[in-house]
């Protein structure tokens, strides 16, 4: 399979990602809006339960499409690419554990790096969707070179930016979950 299709792919699974955050986003607000006495609620209690699960399938596809990038297409990642990894490689670990262990806590550990990451993902985002700022990566492997640009506007930081938007809205799932369990359980 080419660079240029599994570009795409990729491409695609994050425009789903994102609408998956949105949708996730609503159902968080419809159930607070409506105090929970409507589908809504059963919606955020069914995502809860697979939250995350759904958060470390995309942390480990995330994981294996930059390393795809980096390993296999050979695109140089720059140093906010090496930031935004730093971020987000762990989370495929630790997300698998808490799965495992259903450790509705993890967002004590998991929230951070998620968080920011994001914040720098936005940084990155924005800087190659509008390339002729200065910055302060390196000449020769600059922060503003796209070797993704899909649609006109889906590149690598915004893939990573979309897929730490899940996760983080995934971890509120998982942790709406928790506070569930310990309202009806307070021992």
């Amino acid at each position: 399979m080419s660079t240029e299709t599994l570009t795409t792919f990729f491409a695609l699974l994050a425009l789903a990602c994102a609408a998956a955050t949105v949708a996730g986003v609503m159902i968080l607000v419809g159930d607070r809006v409506t105090a929970g006495n409507s589908v809504f609620h059963g919606l955020r209690r069914a995502l809860g339960d697979m939250s995350l699960w759904l958060a470390w399938v995309v942390a480990f596809v995330t994981t294996l499409g930059s390393l795809y990038y980096s390993l296999i297409a050979h695109f140089k990642p720059c140093e906010l690419c090496w930031y935004q990894r730093i971020c987000t490689f762990p989370l495929a670990v630790i997300l698998l554990v808490a799965a495992l262990r259903r450790d509705r806590k993890v967002w004590w550990y998991a929230g951070p790096p998620a968080l920011v990451g994001v914040i720098i993902a936005v940084y990155h985002t924005q800087l190659q969707a509008f390339p002729e700022q200065k910055t302060f990566c390196d000449i020769a492997n600059p922060c503003t070179n796209r070797y993704v640009w899909e649609f006109g506007f889906v590149s690598l930081p915004l893939m990573n930016l979309i897929a730490l938007s899940f996760v983080i809205v995934m971890l509120v799932f998982s942790a709406q979950q928790t506070s569930q369990i310990e309202e009806k359980d307070p021992s």
